[in-house]
């Protein structure tokens, strides 16, 4: 039976993903420090809120409450022992959802970054880093997610872990990048890069893209990096809706849900398949985005200018790539915007 994001793939020319998980569980109480995945167990009707606000606002996919539920980041709570656990209970809950939304809606089992550097640099080889992961892929597997979602990996070692502990647990699955730093990622990975390192992989995921960074500007450069170099697969956008502003104690993010709905067509007309936000982006931004996608024909392929005028300008003036993508390299302009590292 083939997988059901395959099966949409196969019939759809645009998927919509779902939006932050941070922000929206930052809305309903959780507080700074707190580990989300403890919600799994704790507090199971947010969670399902949590998915059904992405279910009904239109989204074809949502991400399980486990981006940080590998063992390594769990330990900083003392919970390594149970990854496998908290990562089944967030699949079952985006199950139970999913199920219930009367039509076909996939659930992705979210997995980020360790926090800890790769060797040669730093303590983390690939093999204990593919074990972490394997433990929480078999975890959001029993849970019943239908495809496993790894994002916001920064190392080129640290996505081939993930890569080898999903091929461990037999699962099909999506990868995705945070370009954050001057078009490139935290390790230096270019876009034009990462393609070639999704084309080496031996067992390459069903879609690979970028997801965070700095803000939907930068995050379509990215993919105009990826669909430059003609990638075989379909491409993932996952843009911030707009930028952190630190106001009144809280972070908001400047980001309507009209900017986010112009981002929504261009990424498509860039070339993206599945199409969704990161940090920021609410179930308000969703139904907005869905709106535009249905109801805007395709368009032709967006230059850099075009993107600065319609969502505002780059952080940098490089895209991380020599040359640039359609003279990214000095089209950005403007001035540098602050950088985060956290997704949601």
């Amino acid at each position: 039976m083939a997988n059901p994001l395959e099966k949409l793939l196969g019939e759809r020319d645009w998927l919509l993903a779902d939006g932050a998980t941070g922000t929206n569980l930052f809305n309903m109480g959780l507080e700074a420090g707190e580990a989300p995945e403890f919600w799994n167990e704790t507090e199971p009707d947010r969670i399902r809120a949590l998915y059904k606000g992405a279910a009904d606002a239109g989204s074809d996919i949502f991400l399980t409450n486990s981006f940080g539920g590998n063992a390594s980041r769990l330990k900083l709570h003392d919970a390594q022992g149970r990854a496998f656990e908290l990562n089944r209970i967030a699949a079952e809950l985006g199950r139970e959802v999913a199920d219930a939304a009367g039509r076909t809606v996939v659930v992705a089992g979210s997995m980020g970054p360790t926090g800890e550097i790769m060797a040669p640099l730093g303590p983390l080889t690939v093999e204990d880093a593919a074990q972490m992961f394997e433990e929480q892929a078999r975890g959001l597997l029993a849970g019943g997610a239908d495809v496993l979602w790894v994002e916001t990996i920064s190392a080129p070692e640290e996505f081939e872990a993930a890569a080898l502990g999903i091929s461990r647990a037999g699962a099909a699955w999506c990868g995705t990048m945070s370009f954050d730093t001057a078009g490139r990622t935290m390790m230096g990975v270019t876009s034009a890069a990462m393609v070639g390192l999704v084309d080496g992989l031996p067992n390459p995921p069903l879609a690979f893209g970028a997801n965070c960074g700095v803000g939907a500007s930068d995050l379509l450069r990215t993919v105009l990096g990826f669909t430059a170099q003609h990638p075989r697969l379909p491409v993932v956008a996952k843009g911030n809706a707009g930028i952190p502003k630190f106001h009144d104690g809280h972070i908001h993010y400047d980001g309507t849900p009209e900017l986010m709905a112009d981002y929504a067509i261009l990424a498509r007309d860039c070339g993206a398949t599945i199409i969704g936000g990161c940090c920021g982006t609410t179930p308000a931004h969703l139904v907005a985005m869905r709106a535009a996608l249905e109801a805007t024909p395709r368009g032709p392929r967006p230059d850099l200018a075009e993107i600065e005028r319609r969502l505002g300008g780059f952080s940098s003036a490089s895209d991380g790539v020599d040359g640039g993508v359609d003279g990214g390299g000095e089209a950005g302009g403007g001035a540098p915007r602050e950088r985060r590292r956290r997704r949601g």
